[in-house]
């Protein structure tokens, strides 16, 4: 549906943590596992659904054990996420979620008749599949009512804290209590034997990283525009040139991708691997003919966040022209942004360096 889906690569190693809590029987290990599975997904199914009804554009899901981090395809969707009713909709619908399945779960189990001893200890086991699944729910909605970021009771935190202090430095506040707090709950789980709390905050410490760098981020590239990393020497290829011709153009340039303007108006983009193709299959022709006339427009004002998102919306899409009134006035390529972005960091560093002295 759009959403690119990504599975942390300790999502699957925790399978090889239930094997051992199991491991005179690999099944009931496996079968623990899921029952984790099973409990992220009630939680993160519920917070889609409430994404689609906020009408939050959501541009990919990362899933940890503790559930899942969301990133949003737009700053609009971002900011309804994070303020006002917004943020307490995300932030209650996780642990709703799960509690109300855990409550389904328990009187299902119950009215059947099976004696599945909900409140015996421990209460999570691959002894005992049934009553781990009543309280992996119980246990999952419990847990994102702490206020450790990146928790849902951490978001609400990180979001009181915005209002007086701005995203950024709630954010790297926020991710920092959660990392203590993470901190408390494996020093209390090695104190108490407790695996699951060892886990927990194994999990939670790694979510907060993931977060404080996105955070971080964000927070540099949306201070960012165009016209301070947009290259300004840059080569453009007409419509009626010949392939032959561009392929001349492209021998004298560093290029990979070119506007494609007739007169002052873009028209198109086209790339150099593009013309070499057509050359090598079709023999020479024109330009209009192998340029791709689906493209997206940034404005020097635009931040470099903003740009970033169109190019990771657009499939395949290498080049974004910077235009003013309605001509082209930089590019911005994938290809040079690294090289950019490092230049101008040196430039407003020496910069606050002359102005210091």
């Amino acid at each position: 549906m759009g959403v690119e889906l990504r599975i942390h690569v300790f999502f699957l190693l925790l399978a090889v943590v239930c094997l051992g809590l199991s491991s005179s029987n690999a099944l009931r290990g496996i079968g623990l596992f899921l029952v984790l599975v099973a409990a992220v997904i009630a939680r993160e199914v519920a917070r889609l659904v409430a994404a689609a009804w906020l009408g939050l554009r959501l541009r990919a899901v990362l899933l940890l054990p503790i559930g899942g981090l969301f990133a949003y395809a737009n700053p609009e969707s971002q900011e309804n996420a994070n303020q006002g009713s917004g943020q307490f909709v995300m932030a209650l619908t996780g642990p709703i979620a799960n509690a109300a399945t855990a409550v389904a779960l328990a009187g299902a189990f119950l009215g059947a008749g099976g004696d599945i001893k909900l409140f015996d200890q421990p209460w999570i086991t691959p002894s005992y599949l049934l009553r781990s699944m009543v309280w992996m729910q119980a246990c999952m909605a419990l847990l994102h009512l702490l206020p450790a970021y990146p928790l849902d009771g951490g978001r609400l935190l990180r979001g009181s804290f915005a209002r007086k202090h701005g995203l950024a430095s709630a954010g790297k506040a926020a991710a920092s209590v959660g990392q203590l707090l993470a901190l408390v709950a494996m020093i209390a789980g090695m104190l108490l034997h407790s695996p699951w709390l060892i886990i927990a905050g194994f999990f939670i410490m790694i979510g907060a990283q993931i977060e404080d760098q996105g955070v971080l981020f964000q927070s540099v590239v949306d201070t960012v525009r165009m016209r301070e990393v947009m290259l300004t020497d840059f080569a453009t290829l007409s419509p009626s040139d010949t392939l032959a011709d561009a392929l001349h153009r492209c021998v004298h340039s560093l290029q990979e991708d070119f506007p494609v303007v007739r007169g002052p108006q873009l028209v198109g983009i086209v790339s150099r691997q593009r013309i070499v193709d057509a050359l090598r299959n079709e023999g020479n022709g024109y330009v209009q003919s192998v340029m791709s006339r689906s493209f997206q427009v940034a404005r020097p004002e635009d931040t470099l966040g903003t740009t970033i998102r169109r190019i990771s919306a657009g499939r395949g899409l290498a080049l974004i022209p910077v235009t003013e009134g309605g001509r082209v006035v930089g590019i911005v390529s994938v290809q040079n942004l690294m090289s950019s972005m490092s230049l101008l960091a040196e430039q407003r560093r020496i910069e606050r360096l002359e102005a210091g002295e």
